[in-house]
């Protein structure tokens, strides 16, 4: 786990609590966003002092009952508690030696051919950065007039936090950038790429990003639905479905109509010959 990551977690939510959510007056000379520490403390029953080794990562083994405490007083969603559970697990000692993730770019022969099997369907392949490593016709029908794969290295992170193009691309656009800084926090613990590439992203997207990534957005989705804008056929709603491949390391995306009118535009779009487009075969 990176260092201090409970702490920081456990700071971000006590900062964005409301007091009146958890029924304390609000006032009008508070200096500091959410609940003070003081009142957090108060509404967990543990003590100040306790709470600050907490958030500051001076007490990396908080005990069931405080976690529950805060929890509850936080009134944390249950992904939120599931998070928090990682982190307090990670920061125990139990978590093992940071990920591998060598060779992650490189898509294997039989995934291309299930690739080939699911034509036209919009699927696509992806690693633990979300770079794009593989796709069917039909994805690249869907997502190449939305700008997608204008970068050398096309990666969907990238895409929605730092091109203008991907707010009109979703309309819900806030939820899918908060779910992928949720799944670049869960990522991030001791590996250097990822490190690397928030880095990155905090040049490129600026304050903006800097500030949702200091929120610390949880719950990526890996099944739902999703409403794109296409500049060709219009407002497309998609159900989606991640399945994560035998390493670990890569995810396969299958997209689905998610109701007629949809399935009538997406027959639209592959009206043509179908083909597969790979970046590295292995």
């Amino acid at each position: 786990m990176t260092e201090g990551e409970l702490g920081a977690f456990l700071r971000s939510r006590r900062e964005s609590v409301s007091p009146e959510r958890v029924g304390l007056p609000s006032g009008s000379r508070r200096r500091t966003p959410g609940l003070r520490r003081a009142e957090l403390a108060t509404l967990a029953g543990i003590s100040v002092e306790y709470l600050t080794r907490l958030e500051q990562g001076r007490d990396k083994r908080p005990s069931g009952k405080v976690l529950t405490a805060l929890a509850e007083a936080l009134r944390l969603s249950d992904e939120e508690i599931g998070f928090l559970n990682q982190l307090a697990v990670a920061g125990s000692g139990t978590e093992l030696s940071p990920r591998r993730h060598q060779g992650s770019r490189v898509v294997t022969r039989s995934m291309q051919a299930i690739l080939r099997q699911l034509e036209p369907a919009p699927c696509f392949v992806v690693n633990h950065m979300a770079d794009l490593l593989a796709w069917t016709d039909g994805y690249d029908r869907l997502v190449r007039p939305l700008g997608v794969f204008e970068a050398d290295e096309p990666n969907l992170i990238w895409f929605t936090l730092t091109d203008s193009r991907a707010r009109t691309a979703y309309p819900d656009w806030e939820r899918v950038a908060d779910e992928h800084v949720a799944d670049l926090h869960e990522l991030r613990r001791g590996d250097p790429e990822v490190d690397a590439f928030v880095e990155r992203l905090s040049h490129t997207a600026g304050e903006e990003f800097t500030r949702r990534w200091g929120r610390r957005p949880v719950g990526a989705r890996r099944t739902g639905n999703r409403t794109l804008e296409h500049p060709e056929v219009g407002t497309l709603t998609l159900s989606f479905e991640t399945m994560r491949l035998a390493d670990d390391l890569q995810r396969l995306i299958v997209l689905l109509p998610g109701d007629m009118a949809t399935e009538t535009k997406l027959n639209r779009l592959s009206g043509y010959e179908a083909g597969l487009r790979v970046v590295s075969a292995g």
